[in-house]
């Protein structure tokens, strides 16, 4: 089972943060398990690279997983019902980024890991499969 990695969790693991999400990053990492970067987590994560050197190391190291498309049309118009469910709600996410990467992972059935608090609302009202609760990740 591959288990998409969301930007907040990649950061802090490049960091050396500890949190519950990169103790159980770094135990996927030491099992070996199938971990993904999404295209747009990834622009996420290059965007706040401190210098060239820091921009190649962390391309080449998030290059080294499975690597996720995360949108396309059909992506881009589920997302937007998406929102508009939870806009209905009264829950507004803040990044339409998030609101993508959670619709390709419901759409895919991928267990996503992340420390953001919008992807919340996905899990509790649409389907979204938080990495940390799900069956058989651990």
């Amino acid at each position: 089972m591959t288990i998409l990695v969301d930007s907040s969790v990649w950061i802090d693991l490049l960091n050396d943060r500890t949190t519950p999400q990169t103790i159980m990053g770094r135990r996927l990492l030491s099992a070996r398990k199938a971990l993904a970067v999404g295209d747009l987590v990834l622009t996420e994560v290059l965007q706040g690279t401190r210098d060239n050197r820091d921009y190649r190391y962390k391309l080449a190291w998030l290059g080294s997983f499975d690597q996720v498309t995360i949108t396309d049309r059909e992506i881009a118009v589920t997302a937007a019902q998406h929102y508009r469910t939870l806009r209905g709600l009264g829950i507004t996410i803040r990044k339409t980024i998030d609101t993508l990467i959670a619709t390709r992972c419901i759409l895919d059935r991928l267990p996503l890991l992340y420390s953001d608090r919008d992807f919340d609302p996905f899990v509790q009202h649409l389907g979204l499969r938080s990495a940390l609760d799900a069956p058989g990740v651990n």
